[in-house]
């Protein structure tokens, strides 16, 4: 068949614009065509569940060309996590790379970098970030992984206005390009065109272009022509962007092209894989033929020869000019003692304001978060304005076991505590997920069980926290695990727990009660077994990584506290129960639900009520905690006023929800939730909690609202930064 040639025009446009070179086709007007739009779409439509599930398997060979220019910055873009760090007085960047990729359906995508080349210092890649735009399923509900609700999805004509552009005919097929716009403004949604061929009802071109807080972005797919083994498959990418954050304007022009090396279609893919399972009786939730290494940690090739060698392309006049530039600059460039001194202090400005990472050669790597991060600040009207800081320490030895060492530290202001935890995981065993757990640090602040008598003493109708007397009691930590999988999706924890106890002051007192001791120790030996039926893993090396599952995730968490071991002071038992579940009803739709019940039993003497499930995290968290499993408006003192609890969460998370149906501006709402707990334990018969919250690209807002005994109780808000979070 002979190649339709289209000439587009087509960048940010409020309509599109054809032009087109006939090369001995037929151009027809779009109203002397009798088949209407409608049609059109309902034929690509009924169409691409096939399309978008018929290839399973395939390897190419992906050459990408980046060119960077840089209209303006200044000092706030090293805010930016992903961004490269700018020379002074060069404008313009120019980057390859060469890699492996190796496509499993429905959604896996593996690949290997070879060799890359450019003009960025320490370049190793195009960003994660960039990459989403190379790996398009076009026939997929949505795009880039969910961020984008496509025009093919089955409820696209929602959101979507469709228009024949242009007819074209040859021998063989009817071409039609058809243009799509959205009908309300959102960052979720795409405007463009695509080009699809009659009685195959497959897809030639698709152009989207779209933006976010910070880009704006427009890519070309064009696919493989009727009839070849590439048809349904990408051939060449073509991606321009504008990154805009607060005066900063940044231009990227990318080129993807795709070489294939082998294709496996589904049928013949199932036919086989039949063959494998009833042969070797292989795992069918092992995905380890699907999944590899992500990032290759074999060496690869950064000298031009190399690269001469595998580019596809000849470079353009002006791309040779930025390499000359490059050299020219970096060969001029004098060594001197101040150069090294000023490169010491741009180093000390990132750690203020950037993610960064600290190398000691063969021991490791110390990850970190910015000193001086305004994304890690959090208000709620229950508990206040909170901070939090992280550092990370990662060292990979040999056979895939790992050590990881993270601390935690944090400030809580209206109630004027500091956080610190220290955390060390050594995966030993990482087949079995075999693994040594130790975490030391401070808990919340918390009261004796005594006031759990007086609270069952005073009637429902006239309970006050603010009215009784509580004696509260720092808490220092040491809890240490070993885990193990004893069979797929079933994991045991066994291990201790010790708290010490000291007393603090209350408000407006100066000493504890008389009755009280300064100082409360346990031990308690601890045992958490959890099961996931139906997960699925894959084998990443010798290390065992566990996917998803259809089911939810059951978990029993027992501990006895003993007397008398490290000059323990008490008796106790603690069982938790727990169920909860991810689970996708619709096209980017979740639905989380959690349930569980806990109980503190065989007292003996004073203990702490302190449960793992059921607690309250007072430092910042953002839009991927465990929102939907903790109560936003509940006061703290509840979390440790009963021996027993019992309670239900679920949230519902969509783009479209609400706000789009009552006003059409809503582009910086990403997602929206809805919220549901309730809590029962004695004085809360029962305690319900329901909210909405937003998801933006700067920040997440949630409202909530409360009622206790059946009664309203308190509404509020919670207010988390997520910029460049998502």
């Amino acid at each position: 068949m002979k190649r339709i040639t289209l000439t587009y025009l087509l960048f940010f446009a409020t309509f599109p614009v054809l032009l087109a070179e006939n090369d001995g086709n037929t151009l027809q007007k779009p109203h002397d065509h009798p088949v209407r739009v409608e049609t059109l779409v309902d034929n690509v439509m009924k169409n691409a569940p096939r399309y978008a599930g018929i290839m399973h398997d395939y390897h190419s060979d992906l050459y990408v060309k980046g060119r960077l220019y840089v209209r303006k910055k200044n000092l706030l873009v090293r805010f930016v996590p992903s961004a490269f760090r700018l020379k002074k007085g060069v404008k313009e960047y120019l980057i390859e790379s060469y890699s492996e990729l190796h496509f499993t359906a429905p959604d896996i995508y593996d690949q290997k970098v070879k060799a890359v080349y450019g003009t960025v210092d320490k370049y190793r890649g195009i960003g994660g970030d960039v990459l989403d735009y190379f790996h398009v399923n076009i026939y997929a509900p949505f795009l880039l992984h969910s961020k984008l609700l496509s025009p093919l999805s089955p409820t696209a004509r929602k959101y979507y206005s469709y228009r024949i552009d242009a007819v074209t005919k040859d021998n063989e097929h009817t071409s039609y390009r058809i243009t799509f716009t959205p009908r309300n403004r959102s960052y979720q949604l795409v405007e463009g065109y695509m080009v699809i061929s009659d009685q195959v009802w497959s897809i030639r071109e698709l152009q989207f272009s779209g933006r976010s807080e910070y880009l704006r972005f427009d890519n070309l797919i064009k696919m493989g022509d009727v009839d070849t083994d590439s048809e349904f498959l990408p051939q060449r990418y073509d991606l321009n962007t504008t990154f805009h954050f607060m005066g900063n304007v940044i231009d990227g022009n990318y080129t993807a092209m795709l070489d294939y090396r082998s294709i496996t279609l589904k049928e013949e893919a199932d036919d086989e894989e039949e063959k494998t399972f009833t042969r070797k009786g292989k795992d069918k939730y092992d995905l380890t033929d699907s999944y590899n290494l992500q990032n290759d940690t074999t060496r690869y090739y950064t000298d031009s020869l190399t690269f001469d060698k595998l580019r596809p392309l000849p470079l353009s006049p002006n791309e040779l000019h930025v390499y000359e530039n490059y050299y020219l600059h970096r060969d001029a460039t004098p060594e001197k003692s101040h150069t090294q001194t000023r490169q010491f202090w741009g180093q000390m400005g990132d750690m203020l304001i950037s993610n960064y990472t600290i190398n000691f050669n063969a021991i490791g790597n110390v990850k970190c978060s910015p000193l001086i991060n305004p994304f890690l600040v959090s208000y709620n009207g229950r508990n206040g304005f909170s901070y939090r800081q992280d550092f990370k320490y990662n060292r990979l030895f040999t056979h895939d076991r790992m050590l990881q060492v993270a601390t935690r530290i944090g400030y809580n202001i209206k109630h004027r505590e500091f956080y610190w935890r220290v955390t060390g995981d050594y995966d030993y065993w990482p087949r079995k997920r075999a693994s040594l757990h130790l975490r030391v640090g401070n808990g919340n602040r918390i009261y004796t069980s005594e006031v759990l008598d007086d609270i069952k003493e005073t009637a429902d109708t006239i309970f006050d926290f603010d009215k009784m007397h509580l004696d509260y009691f720092r808490d220092f930590y040491v809890d240490l695990r070993h885990r193990v999988e004893i069979a797929n999706g079933v994991l045991i924890d066994v291990g201790f727990s010790t708290h010490r106890r000291t007393a603090g002051r209350s408000a407006g007192e100066e000493e504890i009660a008389d009755n009280l001791r300064n100082e409360y120790r346990s031990f308690a030996p601890r045992i958490v077994l959890s099961w996931t039926p139906g997960q699925y893993y894959y084998m990443n090396g010798e290390r065992k990584v566990n996917l998803h599952s259809k089911f939810p995730t059951f978990s029993i968490d027992w501990e006895r506290g003993m007397k008398g071991i490290f000059k323990s002071t008490g008796v106790y038992e603690r069982v938790e129960l727990d169920m909860q579940h991810y689970i996708s009803p619709g096209f980017m739709q979740t639905l989380y639900y959690r349930a569980g019940m806990g109980a503190f039993t065989d007292r003996d003497q004073l203990f702490f009520v302190d449960f793992v499930n059921f607690s309250r995290n007072n430092l910042p968290v953002g839009w991927n905690d465990e929102i939907g499993g903790v109560f936003q408006l509940l006061d703290r003192r509840w979390y440790n006023a009963s021996r027993k609890y019992l309670r239900a969460n679920v949230t519902y998370e969509a783009p479209f929800l609400i706000i789009p149906q009552l006003l059409k501006r809503t582009r910086n709402v990403l997602n929206e939730r809805l919220y549901l707990g309730i809590l029962t334990m004695p004085h809360l018969n029962p305690y319900i909690e329901m909210g909405y919250g937003i998801g933006t690209h700067i920040f997440d807002l949630g409202v909530f609202v409360s009622n206790t005994n059946g009664k309203f109780t308190d509404a509020g808000f919670k207010f988390t930064f997520e910029l460049f979070n998502r």
